[in-house]
C-alpha cells in the first residue's frame, strides 16, 4: 500500500488506517476482543500500518492484543484522551492516567500520536492551557511522540475549533470529518495544515450518511434547510446515483473513500468494520484511482458550499 509522510512528525503513514471506534469498533462489542484483535493483523497484513484507537472506544486493548509479535516501530499507533465524554472538564492528571492505562492495554512504552479526543471549539483555550503542559511532559518521559487533536463533528459540522488548532499550531496532527456531502475542511482547515506542516487524518468518509437512506436524507434535508445545495441540488436520497450511472465509481460508498483519499490535504484515510472481508473491500475503494474531473466538478457544483452535514 502507499505510504506518505504524515506532516511534520515524518512518520511514514499508510494512506489507509484502521479506525477502531465507529459504530463498528473493530466488532469488540458483538465478537469480542480476538475477533477485534484479528481485524488489526487482516489491517497490517493488507498493508495497513497506521492503527487509531481510543479511551472511549474501548478497543486499545484489542489493538494491542493484535499487534504482538509485530515489531513496534513497523506500526503507528494513535489513541486520544477524553476529556469532557463524562460531562465535566478532566484535570490535567487524569490525562496522564488516561496514558498510562493507554500504554499498558496496547502493550507498549508509547504512542505515537495522542490527541485530545473530540475538542468543542468552547474548550479549546481552557484544553491547551490545561492539557498541552501534561503532553510536553508525557513526550519529555518518552511515553508520546506527538500531539494531536480531533473534533467532535457532529456538534462542529463547520470546524471552528480546528480552524483554531491550525492557525495556533500546537498540534502536530488533526482529525477532521471531511466526506462528499460536507467536503468544508478543504477551504478551511486543509490550506492551513498543509502550509503548517499538519498531518490529517480523515474520519466519516462514509458513516451512516452514506450508507444509511434515512440518515442520507436527514443529511439531505438539513442541506436544503440550510440553502446550502448549489444548483440541481435535491434533497433526495439518489442524489448520488450518477456516480454510478455514469460509471465512474463501483458505488457510492466506493466513490466516497476515493473522493477523501485523493483529495490534497488528507494524508490519511480511516475505515471501521467488524468483518474482515468488509475491510479488504473498503481498502481496495482506497487504493483506487481517483474519481474523473467531471465527476468531481459536478460534486463540488452541489456540496462545495455545504458545512452543516453531521455525516453520523
Amino acid at each position: 500500500m502507499e505510504q506518505r509522510i504524515l506532516g511534520r512528525t515524518g512518520l511514514k503513514v499508510s494512506i489507509a488506517g484502521l479506525g477502531c471506534g465507529g459504530h463498528s469498533r473493530i466488532g469488540i462489542a458483538k465478537y469480542g476482543e480476538e475477533h477485534a484483535a484479528g481485524i488489526v493483523r487482516k489491517a497490517i497484513e493488507l498493508g495497513v500500518n497506521f492503527i487509531d484507537t481510543a479511551a472511549a472506544y474501548r478497543t486499545e486493548g484489542a489493538v494491542g492484543l493484535g499487534l504482538e509479535g509485530i515489531p513496534r516501530d513497523q506500526v503507528v499507533v494513535s489513541s486520544k484522551f477524553p476529556y469532557g465524554f463524562d460531562g465535566e472538564f478532566a484535570p490535567g492528571a487524569k490525562l496522564m492516567e488516561t496514558l498510562d492505562n493507554c500504554l499498558r492495554q496496547i502493550r507498549s512504552d508509547y504512542v505515537d500520536i495522542y490527541h485530545i479526543h473530540g475538542l468543542l471549539p468552547k474548550d479549546y483555550p481552557r484544553a491547551c492551557e490545561e492539557y498541552l503542559p501534561v503532553l510536553i511532559k508525557a513526550k519529555e518521559q518518552g511515553k508520546v511522540r506527538f500531539f494531536g487533536a480531533t473534533e467532535r463533528f457532529a456538534a462542529d459540522t463547520s470546524h471552528q475549533m480546528l480552524q483554531k488548532a491550525v492557525a495556533d499550531g500546537h498540534f502536530d496532527v488533526i482529525m477532521v470529518g471531511y466526506n462528499m456531502l460536507n467536503p468544508s475542511a478543504a477551504k478551511t482547515v486543509f490550506p492551513v495544515a498543509m502550509e503548517k506542516q499538519i498531518g490529517v487524518l480523515n474520519m466519516f468518509a462514509v458513516r451512516s450518511a452514506l450508507s444509511d437512506p434515512v440518515r442520507m436524507k436527514a443529511n439531505l434535508d438539513r442541506i436544503a434547510e440550510m440553502g446550502q445545495g448549489g444548483p440541481g441540488f435535491v434533497a433526495d436520497e439518489h442524489v448520488f446515483d450518477f456516480l454510478t450511472k455514469e460509471g465512474a465509481a463501483e458505488s457510492v460508498i466506493n466513490a466516497a473513500y476515493r473522493f477523501c483519499r485523493h483529495s490534497p490535504g488528507v494524508d490519511v484515510t480511516l475505515t471501521g468494520t467488524s468483518s474482515q472481508e468488509h475491510l479488504a473491500e473498503n481498502l481496495r475503494s482506497i487504493e483506487m484511482p481517483p474519481l474523473p474531473p467531471g465527476i468531481l466538478e459536478k460534486l463540488e457544483a452541489l456540496f462545495g458550499n455545504v458545512d452543516c452535514a453531521d455525516s453520523e
